[in-house]
């Protein structure tokens, strides 16, 4: 099979991606990543009204810092899609209406597995086949139905470890990579498909995930947490800050409805919750406080700015994977694609963190 990175000519091996976080991921770090020789992917989320502005001013950025390599009939960017509140119609046009289109297009959380088959084949009509399909999955039985409906170019496998939205019921990727990938080849062998790759996510944050993810059998991966950290997200400083002193995420992250609850972000299809960090919200949630009075609390907490995530009483939704204790500095997003490719040493000494996030004994 071709590898994965000669879809992306301006990529370089192992394929860094960097995941479509809503209202995170916008033009000015999906272009650090591809100019980095990542793929960064701009967040459409559920509200597609404003991809075409968004793909605008991603190509005002290409155009006053080209990245070298990248081909001229596709944009060296890709777009993600929340399936189950996005607008297809909307999503066409904008695209179809493109002499380069994105070079992929992730597709997420459909309501039905006809709502994926009719967003991959009409996103591939609209693109003349140019943007590549990425389907994100979370079990074998995701990657067969998404395998049957959609003939993915790529495969996101999604851990349970992963920030923000995903499944309840998945496995972590040290067993979840290598059953996928084992199942899809059968299956693809049979129909004679061959996939063009596999991508990890969730829980990675630094060379070492990435490194096993490989070896697991993926030819890549997606980040969103360690991005978080990027200086070009598009994030508010306390929601920053909180992912900075975060640690142990296996035990301080829940994936849970309450955040969506509390923030009025429902619809998701069933079995869908996000993982974020346990903060007050969680806590009096679950410790009997009513749910209008919760909403209540998180409303002040959000007219507070930053300070809604203010130690000892943190109230807003801090979404981020179990790796965000791994995440001790701000850089630049370029800078984090060559983390995770090696390229850049980072010291890891526990002194050196305690100096980075400030903490005291």
């Amino acid at each position: 099979m071709e590898s994965i990175t000669a879809l992306y000519p301006w990529t370089t091996a192992p394929l860094i991606a960097g995941a479509p976080m809503r209202l995170i991921s916008g033009p000015a770090l999906a272009h650090a990543i591809s100019a980095a020789g990542g793929i960064g992917f701009l967040a459409a989320g559920t509200d597609v009204s404003t991809l075409a502005e968004n793909l605008a001013a991603f190509k005002s950025l290409l155009s006053a810092s080209p990245i070298s390599g990248a081909p001229s009939d596709v944009l060296p960017v890709g777009v993600g899609f929340i399936l189950w509140g996005a607008d297809l119609k909307v999503a066409v046009k904008a695209l179809s209406e493109l002499s380069e289109p994105p070079a992929a297009v992730w597709l997420f959380a459909p309501s039905s597995t006809e709502q994926l088959e009719s967003w991959a084949k009409e996103l591939r009509t609209a693109t003349k086949s140019k943007s590549k399909i990425w389907v994100q999955i979370s079990s074998v039985a995701d990657a067969i139905e998404a395998f049957k409906a959609a003939e993915p170019d790529v495969f996101v496998i999604q851990g349970a470890d992963a920030g923000g939205h995903g499944r309840y019921a998945s496995a972590g990727l040290i067993s979840l990579v290598p059953e996928v990938v084992d199942a899809v080849r059968v299956y693809a062998g049979r129909a004679g498909y061959t996939p063009r790759g596999y991508i990890a996510a969730g829980g990675i944050s630094d060379e070492r995930g990435v490194n096993a993810a490989l070896a697991l059998g993926a030819d890549g991966v997606a980040l969103g947490t360690r991005f978080l950290a990027a200086e070009e997200a598009v994030i508010m400083n306390g929601y920053q800050d909180a992912v900075l002193k975060a640690s142990d995420g296996g035990v301080n992250t829940i994936r849970t409805d309450v955040y969506d609850k509390l923030r009025g972000t429902t619809g998701w299809p069933e079995g869908y919750g996000g993982r974020g960090v346990i903060n007050q919200s969680y806590v009096d949630a679950t410790s009997g406080l009513s749910f209008d009075e919760n909403v209540k609390l998180y409303k002040a907490a959000e007219g507070a700015g930053n300070k809604g995530w203010e130690e000892g009483n943190a109230r807003m939704t801090t979404y981020a994977g179990t790796g965000v204790g791994l995440v001790k500095t701000v850089t630049k997003a370029g800078d984090i694609v060559k983390e995770l490719r090696g390229e850049i040493v980072v010291k890891r000494s526990y002194e050196s963190r305690r100096r980075q996030v400030n903490i005291t004994d």
